[in-house]
């Protein structure tokens, strides 16, 4: 595969993954993306540490929401990181998930509305516009990034929408600059979301073709497959069990899943995931997630690709994040 890509969450020191970024930099990774989704790690701090080390990898978002940025800050937030990373940030963003957003409080309604709404003036405040927009949720009275010192020129930072359910897919082909597809998901999964994406696209005058469409994989590598599907089957109970959009578009039996529901709260506790996990067969873990051997995961990933997928961001579930940062490099590191 000629492109790929790190993804990063928070298992990691943040100057650890400053590291991580270093490397995937030398091994032809195209870009490092920052997780940020559950309430563990914010995503632009450790974005603008990753860009401050390196010279030439992407820097994206994978993904930022649309409810608790007010659009002008999320607009100056990747303005500011575009200063110090020009032409190499990516705002992904996506409509977040339950029951994490309302146990904070946020309600989400109409959330293909609030994202059309979000990308579009996002897009036009990048653009360095002067914007006037009244929305059902976003409200602007001649508002703009007023650089008063510094380059006021439109600022080249992609909008990746992070769709997994198919409205959402179908949006982003119509909206965005790419789609950062889900993970967690068989690769049959990606024969659907490129039918939907072609649906949105179409109402824009352009196809998938136009659209970069990165997705995010699970990779446990670990010479001993045992111990890389066993590590594999932990993130894959936790997800399955407490994150509904991922459940349904996992490809995983429902009867399963269910099963599994009913073992862990949410948050979870480790003993809950502990008790939960052993349910999850080895098929299961293998349908979702590109685990074993360097060889295996090399072909699981293939299989995204396939499909679709125009460059894999790689989950290292390991702890030799190297080991998996040279078994997918572009160039010799």
């Amino acid at each position: 595969m000629d492109r790929v890509a790190l993804y990063l969450q928070d298992k990691h020191p943040i100057r650890e993954g400053m590291h991580y970024a270093q490397l995937a930099e030398r091994a032809g990774f195209e870009a490092v993306w920052q997780a940020e989704s559950r309430l563990v790690r914010e995503a632009t701090v450790p974005m603008a540490a990753f860009a401050a080390v390196t010279d030439r990898i992407g820097i994206g978002s994978g993904v930022v929401n649309t409810w608790t940025r007010n659009v002008g800050l999320l607009a100056a937030t990747f303005s500011t990181l575009d200063d110090l990373a020009p032409g190499r940030v990516k705002l992904g963003i996506g409509a977040w998930w339950d029951p994490l957003a309302s146990k904070v409080g946020i309600h989400r309604t109409k959330p293909l509305q609030c994202m059309r709404e979000t990308v579009e003036a996002t897009r036009r405040l990048l653009a360095m516009e002067r914007v006037t927009y009244h929305g059902e949720f976003v409200h602007f009275d001649d508002v703009e990034i007023d650089i008063v010192h510094g380059d006021r020129s439109p600022k080249n930072v992609p909008i990746y929408i992070g769709a997994t359910a198919m409205k959402m897919m179908e949006l982003a082909g119509e909206i965005g600059d790419g789609v950062l597809l889900n993970y967690l998901v068989g690769p049959a999964y990606n024969r659907e979301a490129m039918e939907h994406l072609a649906v949105g696209a179409a109402r824009a005058g352009r196809t998938v073709e136009d659209l970069d469409r990165p997705q995010l994989v699970v990779c446990s590598l670990d010479p001993d497959r045992s111990v890389a599907l066993d590590r594999a089957r932990e993130l894959v109970t936790q997800y399955l069990g407490q994150q509904p959009h991922i459940m349904k578009a996992s490809g995983v039996a429902p009867e399963l899943l269910e099963e599994i529901g009913a073992k862990l709260t949410w948050p979870a506790t480790e003993a809950q995931i502990q008790e939960a996990m052993h349910l999850v067969p080895d098929e299961v873990v293998q349908l979702i997630t590109a685990s074993g051997a360097a060889d295996e995961c090399r072909a699981k990933v293939q299989e995204y690709v396939d499909l679709g997928c125009t460059c894999p961001v790689l989950y290292p579930l390991g702890d030799d994040v190297e080991a998996m940062i040279d078994a997918f490099a572009t160039v010799a590191v």
